[in-house]
């Protein structure tokens, strides 16, 4: 299930008859192809970038399998297979991504343009479409498909969490009483409560995890950053934006959700702290409470035996007023 919009580059590398002109030699391949051509025509194959799709788990290979001209039988030989195949991509100097192919997602989409499910060729354009569309992609950059496959679910995931919270934020609508946009607010407002607990948390490298309750679905982002002794924190913008829009969401729903910091800095243990997100805003965690929440199964509620060479501290206060949001 691979795509790539590089036209007709099936070359035979058959040797053509030599033709001199002059002092001028040029050797010819199929079709009169000269030699500097075909170099031309490899030279533009790399700059032409390729996706592939990839069933990431057994169920959905499952799935695949009932399609006649789906011929692969196991999904750990095909997944071997995916690997030779990036790898000989690689080698052909173009840019490759992979995207997550959704069996169910590529039914519908067969149903709603009527092409044949059960063909290559339809394969071909729902990846090229995923692609096209801004789906999930994991660009390949050699590393073996043992690693790619939890980063191309991890994508996804993230990509899921972050088109649902932003349909939350969009669905709210108005203030009733003031006009106030309230997504545009709360999405505000996160933004804030993110600098300020940035600014407060000082040098070093932190781990920050927002865990927002819905009534659809567990919210979750994370936001890794480096904040040097002086200058701006070091954090990757995507990142940024997910963690602040799963915020807002909460904040807009007025969730009982909670942000936790972990902070590792050289000759020091990993420090933890904590949140809870209530009424617009952040509210420190006791010493107590973070223990608590890191050393408790949350399925079982049963005492977790805390990690060795961790320090459980309150958290600290964010130094930001109390907010004016809207509903």
């Amino acid at each position: 299930m691979a795509h790539r919009n590089r036209g007709n580059a099936n070359h035979k590398n058959t040797t053509g008859k030599n033709a001199r002109t002059g002092e001028n030699a040029a050797r010819t391949g199929p079709a009169g192809t000269s030699r500097g051509t075909r170099s031309e025509l490899r030279a533009l194959r790399r700059e032409v970038p390729c996706t592939v799709g990839l069933l990431a788990d057994g169920q959905d290979f499952a799935t695949m399998r009932r399609y006649r001209t789906f011929t692969f039988d196991d999904h750990r030989r095909y997944l071997r297979q995916i690997d030779g195949l990036l790898r000989t991509l690689a080698t052909e100097g173009a840019h490759t991504s992979v995207a997550l192919f959704d069996p169910e997602e590529f039914a519908e989409y067969c149903a709603e343009t009527g092409h044949a499910p059960d063909t290559v060729a339809s394969r071909g354009r729902f990846t090229a479409r995923i692609a096209a569309t801004g789906g999930a992609l994991v660009p390949y950059t050699g590393q073996p498909v043992e690693q790619l496959v939890p980063q191309l679910i991890n994508t996804a995931v993230r990509k899921a969490t972050w088109e649902y919270a932003t349909m939350v934020l969009a669905d709210l609508g108005e203030c009733a009483d003031c006009g106030v946009d309230i997504g545009r607010a709360s999405f505000d407002r996160a933004s804030r409560l993110l600098t300020h607990l940035i600014e407060r948390a000082g040098p070093g490298t932190h781990h920050l995890v927002c865990s927002i309750p819905t009534p659809d679905e567990q919210l979750l982002a994370a936001l890794h950053l480096e904040r040097p002794d002086t200058g701006p924190a070091r954090l990757d913008a995507s990142e940024s934006a997910e963690f602040v829009t799963v915020l807002a969401a909460g904040i807009a729903l007025d969730s009982h959700g909670g942000v936790v910091l972990r902070t590792t800095r050289p000759g020091a243990p990993d420090s933890l702290h904590g949140w809870r997100l209530g009424q617009s805003t952040l509210a420190p965690l006791s010493e107590g409470q973070v223990f608590s929440a890191y050393c408790t199964d949350a399925d079982t509620g049963e005492p977790l035996s805390p990690e060795p060479g961790v320090e459980y501290r309150a958290g600290f206060d964010l130094g930001i007023e109390d907010p004016d949001i809207h509903r």
